[in-house]
This record gives C-alpha cells, structure tokens and sequence, in this order.
C-alpha cells in the first residue's frame, strides 16, 4: 500500500455549505431497492444544452456511445457493522463500524460508545469468535483496534465478518435489507469498503454485457469507500472541511483502456462519485490518468477543473455533502440544485437505494 497522499489544489470559492442545502419529504428516502435494479429512474442532465430528460436507467444504453469507456468502482462492501462488549462484562454493550485496514489485523473503527473504548480496552464479538484491543486513539474520536482470531480456522479477518457482521447501512435507511446483495454492486470485487459505490448499484449483468456488445469499454478502479466520502460538512465556508483519505487503485490495463478511447475521442464515463474521484487523483495536468496505488483525500468543489472525467453517473446525494459539492462542480451549483428541485416535484427516490442521474 503506498504512502502517497493525493489532495487537489483547492480553488478559491465564496460558497458556503448552506448554498447546498434542499429541502427533501422524508418519504422521498429510498428504504430499499428496486425489484429490478435498472428499473430505476434516471434523470439525464445535459450540459451543453441545459436540458432534464426523465428515463429509466435501462435507457443508459442509448447515451453511451460505442467509442466511451465506461469506469466502474469494483470495492466490495464488508459486514463492517460488529456488536459486542467489553471483555468479562456481557452487560456492557459495545458498537463497531470498521472503516480502514491500516495494517494485517488493525483497523480503524468508529465506536459506540466511544468514551468505552480507552487504550487497551478490550472487547468480545461473536461470543469469543473475534476479539479485539484499542491500540491506538485517531482522528476525531476513531480509534484503532488490534483484532484476534483462530486463524488456522480463519483465514483471514472477512471470512469471520461474513459469519457475525452486518452490513453497514446509512442512518438514514431504517428497514431492515433482506438480501444483503443488494447492497453491493453486480461487479464487486476487492473487499474494503464501510458503504457502497451506490450509483453502481443500478447495474445488471445484462446491461453490462448489452453495453460490451454495442463496442463500449468497462474499465475497473478501485477505491474503498470510508468516511471520506460520507463525512458531514460541519464547517460553514466549504474550504475548510478537510477530506478524510481513502486508499484506491487503478490497475494497468484500466489506466491504458481510458487513455486509449479518450485519445480516439471516446467519453470517459465515471459510474459514481469514487470513480470520479479515483481518476482525478490518478490523472495529470493533461487528464492522462496513470496505473497507481495511493490515497486520496481529494476534496472536489464549484471551481474545481476536471482532468480525466467526461460524463457521471451518480445518485442524488444528501443535502450539504461533500457528494453534492462534486456534482456540482462537475455541471454547476445553480443547474445541480434546480434539478433537485425537479426530483423531489417528480417524486423521485433519493440517496443510496434511490434513482440516478446522467450528467453529460
């Protein structure tokens, strides 16, 4: 894993975080998926043209061209939810949400209640199957956690997680998932993530090979998805909320793939706001994007000059996030916020179960 931090050079802005606010009907909050993935509704923003158009997002197949290349966040999303308590003490209930693996069996973890969890405070999950000590106290209130298991039983700590971990859904989703599949998307790969690159969530592997057949590329990055993404802004000017980094990776042949169609005049089409922001950390001045691992803490905000991505695919996010903030710097703050506008009259399903839009 490199130790390479990748933060853009922040634009000046006058823009305040209450600029990105919108008010949503509660009852406009997705609690679960579509019967059918690509039965979602899909809006299409067009840039050039300041248009809205409202699909289906099995109608993706007629905005992609042949000649694009389509860029897919393949993390899988881990049981990262884990309830236990402290070690000898049954009645002292204890809350666990791994987000970052910082070494072979340390990871940094969100707990509840914190104020528990002090160095070499030590707790039990699984009744004994996984155990684990606070090593270290991180940044704002997270804390790393040295776990231990039977490994000649467990190969590693994910098969355990598999057994007694639950998938760590937003707050904001409060019925229960039946099929915890539904929370990943078809092309899940590299496990990591603490939450789901959910604008992928719409795909079918019949709409992927449809989209193989009409000529178009799919090229896979990675990036896991952790508090980075998530993280409220609490600050009021948005230039002084500071990214949490999250580790990703562009293969080789990915990088080769985007640079080859996007040189033959292909679009560089980003499924969700982590592939957007994987290639324009791995991307130069020119938008040649470059095969690496590293972290990021790219913070993308109305001013900021995109490099490497043509057109995104993308869900409608919470109000006053750091995802709103992007999508707004890839159009523009006043089209964004209008065409949220729009949604919430035309009823449309909001967050990570929700509908999806086409910005191009």
């Amino acid at each position: 894993m490199s130790d390479k931090f990748i933060i853009n050079d922040r634009p000046e802005t006058n823009l305040r975080t209450a600029d990105f606010y919108y008010h949503l009907p509660e009852e406009l909050i997705a609690q679960h998926p579509m019967e059918k993935r690509d039965h979602s509704r899909l809006m299409v923003l067009d840039r050039e043209g300041k248009t809205i158009e409202h699909k289906h997002f099995f109608d993706i197949l007629d905005y992609i061209r042949p000649e694009d290349v389509l860029v897919i966040n393949n993390s899988k999303v881990i049981p990262a939810r884990l309830y236990g308590h402290a070690e000898g003490r049954p009645e002292a209930g204890i809350e666990l949400l791994l987000l970052r693996q910082r070494a072979a069996d340390t990871w940094e973890c969100l707990v509840k209640p914190g104020k528990r969890a002090r160095l070499g405070h030590r707790m039990v999950f699984g009744e004994g199957m996984l155990t684990g000590e606070v090593v270290e106290l991180a940044e704002e209130g997270n804390r790393l956690i040295r776990f231990d298991f039977d490994r000649e039983k467990y190969e590693n700590i994910y098969n355990i997680l598999h057994e007694i971990g639950l998938m760590p859904l937003p707050p904001y989703i409060t019925e229960r998932l039946a099929d915890r599949d539904r929370y990943q998307t078809v092309y899940a790969k590299t496990e990591g993530s603490a939450a789901a690159p959910t604008a992928g969530l719409h795909f079918t592997p019949e709409l992927l090979q449809a989209l193989r057949d009409n000529g178009v590329a799919i090229a896979p990055v990675m990036l896991h998805v952790g508090l980075g993404t998530f993280r409220p802004v609490k600050e009021d000017a948005i230039t002084d909320h500071v990214m949490h980094t999250e580790f990703f990776s562009v293969p080789a042949e990915s990088a080769q793939i985007i640079n080859e169609r996007r040189a033959k005049g292909g679009r560089v089409i980003c499924v969700g706001t982590t592939s957007c922001r994987t290639l324009e950390s791995a991307s130069d001045e020119q938008g040649t994007v470059h095969a690496m691992d590293a972290d990021t803490g790219i913070f993308i905000y109305p001013g900021y000059k995109f490099k490497a991505v043509d057109a995104l695919i993308t869900n409608f996010h919470l109000p006053e996030s750091t995802l709103l903030m992007l999508v707004s710097a890839f159009y523009d703050r006043e089209n964004v916020m209008k065409a949220y506008e729009v949604a919430v009259e035309e009823k449309y399903r909001f967050f990570s179960f929700g509908d999806c839009m086409l910005i191009q």
